[in-house]
């Protein structure tokens, strides 16, 4: 399968986006410190059913590195701009982690566009301000940098040891290898989407869904206890649990959400 990619000019530089596939438009976004090089798998797995669309965030992959704290109003504008060229008027959306809160932004902000929502690990917790906690752990040791705040590549050892929660279940060194590429081409702007995603009410975020809703959460994933209080906010949601999955499930299990995602857009 070709995987074609392209550059559109934006407000915000030149975003990079990787498409293929034909059919009703599915529009992917990558978590935190990622790029769509991680949702390779993902994208050739819809691509039969599906056009795909996966972009990389400004100052993420192989687009312009911005300056400041973007928030998921400008992710989004991003998104627009990709699909704008590509002739694409309607899309579901999918996302995982910080990518699961653009995709609920992506929803909200623009309902006449937008098929369904397929959140991929949402990072929801009833706890005000757990999210900002959560940063503030990453930035602990969890993610190293030089002294200059330039990350430091991981191992797959380090990772199983220091940061398991953040990792599938069966890192491969494939999957470390471009965690570790994404997080240098996004260098000393690492903290910009997950800084984002704290900025964002995902609480009400999920209450203003209107669109058909399939929330996915891997079994061992971090907020997966949550997910009755997800589906309770949004007024059309439903949630399933993907078997001997945690983070990064949309690498190691495309193949599950690619047939638990497509026959949801669908139906």
């Amino acid at each position: 399968m070709t995987i074609d990619r392209g550059l559109v000019k934006t407000a915000y530089g030149h975003i990079h986006y990787r498409t293929a596939g034909s059919g009703p438009a599915v529009t992917l976004f990558h978590i935190n410190q990622q790029s769509s090089a991680l949702m390779i798998e993902l994208i050739e797995a819809l691509a039969p059913r599906f056009r795909v669309v996966a972009i990389d965030y400004p100052s993420h992959g192989h687009s312009d590195p911005i300056p400041g704290q973007p928030d998921f109003s400008d992710y989004v504008a991003c998104a627009v701009a990709v699909l704008d060229t590509l002739g694409i008027e309607r899309t579901s959306v999918m996302g995982e982690a910080v990518g699961a809160g653009v995709a609920i932004h992506f929803a909200n902000t623009h309902p006449g566009r937008t098929h369904r929502v397929v959140p991929l690990n949402c990072p929801f917790s009833p706890e005000r301000g757990r999210t900002a906690v959560h940063v503030r752990e990453l930035q602990s040791g969890l993610r190293p940098e030089d002294e200059s705040g330039f990350p430091l590549t991981r191992t797959v050892g380090f990772m199983q040891t220091v940061d398991p929660g953040h990792a599938p279940l069966h890192p491969s060194q494939s999957w470390m290898d471009r965690i570790n590429t994404a997080r240098m081409e996004v260098g000393r702007n690492g903290w910009q989407a997950v800084t984002a995603l704290a900025n964002y009410d995902l609480d009400d975020g999920l209450r203003r869904l209107t669109q058909p809703t399939l929330i996915l959460l891997g079994e061992h994933f971090h907020y997966a206890p949550y997910a009755a209080e997800m589906v309770a906010r949004a007024k059309n949601a439903r949630h399933e649990i993907v078997p001997n999955a945690r983070f990064c499930m949309s690498y190691e299990h495309a193949s599950a959400i690619a047939e638990r995602a497509g026959a949801f857009l669908r139906d």
